[in-house]
């Protein structure tokens, strides 16, 4: 039987964390599995809130040891770890993505508090945590989304350093139960970003006002309202510009999570969906017995593996990052962007064949299948990730410089670069290492060389016929281009996880086939663009490729998709 790519509560045993990780990861596992899949769906039916969990995570200090930093930390096991952080996530989106949003958003409301240099405020979560209280991000308003510039949260100058705060927060998950919601807002007296404002908030302060739940789901997704909100000098965590640094800094550590996270939807769906179909009969034969059968369960699978391998990979460097490193910056909204919509893509692919049993209500795929649309919504549309992963194409492509190596970060240690990662601009400064050698240590796999032709290619078209002035401004055709971009920038991370891992070639070389086939669909979609020249008309169907067919390595990677037929079933 060939080695496990994916998550199986029945066998997770996270021995490469420290001691006191991998007890608190498998606590979470069984606590979950002793609840049963039948409590599991139905407080997912009936909206509960997820008091149970969070009882549960006071009691074992999970919050606390995992998103305490060692700044601020009460003993030696707390820390802000990214791998630990992101088996959690993948955890938590296998049971329910309702658990890991309360996690997620708490992660975002202590984004702010982690970067300020207000001792008060981080004793104070510090403290929150250790109770076992949850935090909230307050960014986004109705009327202006997280448009932060037009923010109407006003805060008028009250008293020796003070302010009262008024105004109103939309979107706001964990709103209603938050022990420190950190807020964004400027000041009346101050114009421009010198005004801005991050806050401290207490939900629980009479001149805080819930308004509702905007969503009808157990993620208490709120809108609220503070009335002339007495804000201290203690609550105070930025002013200016800093405040502005911090709130694009903070998504830049939660939006990671959202890869992680739709993995383990995924890994969940596919358990289910795998073993529904390997034991239908149709017309006398197992659904897994059609050829188009296996090859969209194929797909879905080493899609998934993909998404792992990337994921697993931007975990290294998101570590690894420093002031002189922010290769960081281009795989984060990888993660965000592409993972998320690869995850809809593993639905999607795995739907086709279960077919009508994916509505059912007692299994864990109809809320998967809803859950997964929301991952790539999240922290910034797909457009905006991909219109920001543009900003990098030429550097990265074109333009690379020696980087020492980065390692397996599997470490014990404390990612406090995430909390000074300093003014949120010079995007174009940051170089990469060379992606060719990524790709020249799988020449002899055919569909990787296959895709190598294609990711030459569109070098050649940054080089010779990028867009011009006017395409420059047609966000829709960049889009297509960006595309394309970050196919050669996914199959890269994938292929140095690859080795790390030393993955079977027989895997690989199916996941590069459906990486070929995308690269070719965007191609044609780049041809189809209404202000496309005709050169680069030409180029797109130059670029287009098939994959190198093997029925044999087919055979090998459709044996790993039967191995989880009857793999994994969560007990009632």
């Amino acid at each position: 039987m060939a080695t496990p790519l994916l998550f199986n509560p029945h066998t997770y045993d996270p021995t490469h964390f420290d001691p006191e990780t991998r007890r608190l990861l498998r606590a979470t596992v069984d606590w979950f599995e002793e609840r049963g899949k039948r409590r599991l769906i139905e407080d997912y039916r009936t909206r509960a809130w997820l008091g149970d969990f969070l009882a549960f995570a006071a009691k074992e200090g999970l919050f606390a040891t995992f998103l305490t930093p060692a700044s601020a930390a009460g003993n030696e096991d707390q820390r802000w770890d990214t791998a630990r952080i992101a088996a959690l996530n993948e955890i938590l989106g296998f049971y329910g993505l309702d658990y890991w949003y309360a996690w997620q958003v708490t992660i975002l409301g202590l984004g702010p508090v982690w970067q300020s240099e207000n001792a008060a405020a981080r004793t104070r979560a510090a403290d929150l945590l250790s109770q076992g209280e949850v935090f909230a991000f307050g960014l986004s308003e109705k009327t202006h989304g997280a448009d932060i510039y037009s923010t109407d949260m006003l805060l008028e100058p009250h008293g020796d350093g003070g302010f009262r705060a008024s105004g109103s927060k939309y979107y706001i998950g964990n709103g209603n139960a938050a022990g420190l919601v950190s807020v964004f807002g400027r000041r009346t007296d101050v114009d421009g970003p010198d005004g801005y404002v991050f806050f401290a908030a207490d939900s629980r302060h009479p001149a805080y006002h819930l308004v509702k739940n905007v969503v009808d789901s157990s993620k208490f997704v709120s809108e609220f309202r503070l009335e002339d909100y007495p804000v201290a000098p203690e609550d105070v965590l930025h002013t200016g510009r800093a405040a502005f640094d911090a709130a694009l800094n903070t998504v830049n550590v939660g939006k990671f999570n959202l890869c992680t996270a739709s993995i383990g939807i995924c890994e969940h769906a596919m358990y289910e969906a795998v073993t529904h179909a390997q034991n239908r009969v149709l017309y006398g034969r197992p659904v897994t017995a059609f050829p188009h059968v296996r090859r969209e369960l194929a797909d879905a699978y080493v899609r998934l593996v993909g998404m792992k391998l990337f994921s697993d990979r931007a975990v290294d460097y998101f570590r690894s990052a420093g002031p002189e490193d922010r290769r960081y910056l281009l795989f984060n909204p990888m993660t965000k962007m592409k993972v998320t919509t690869e995850g809809e893509k593993v639905i999607d692919l795995m739907w086709d064949v279960i077919a009508a049993k994916g509505f059912e209500k007692d299994n864990y795929f109809s809320q998967a299948a809803i859950e997964i649309r929301g991952l790539p919504k999240l922290e910034g549309t797909v457009h905006v990730n991909l219109a920001l992963i543009l900003k990098f194409m030429r550097n990265h492509l074109l333009e690379p410089i020696g980087h020492p190596v980065v390692p397996t970060r599997l470490d014990a240690a404390d990612d406090d670069f995430l909390f000074r990662q300093g003014p949120a601009r010079g995007l174009g400064s940051v170089r990469f290492h060379d992606w060719r050698a990524a790709y020249d240590a799988y020449a002899e796999v055919p569909n990787v060389a296959r895709f190598r032709e294609q990711a030459d290619a569109l070098c050649e078209f940054v080089t010779s016929m990028a867009p011009d002035e006017a395409q420059s401004r047609d966000l829709d055709f960049l889009l297509s281009v960006g595309q394309l971009f970050a196919l050669v920038v996914y199959g890269q991370l994938i292929l140095e996880q690859a080795r790390l891992t030393d993955l079977d070639a027989s895997v690989l070389d199916e996941l590069f086939s459906v990486l070929v086939r995308d690269f070719s669909g965007h191609c044609v979609e780049l041809h189809g663009k209404d202000s496309a020249d005709e050169r680069q008309q030409r180029w797109a169907l130059g670029a287009v490729r098939r994959p190198v067919v093997d029925a044999a390595r087919s055979a090998e990677v459709w044996q790993r998709v039967e191995e989880l037929s009857g793999a994994y079933e969560m007990a009632l």
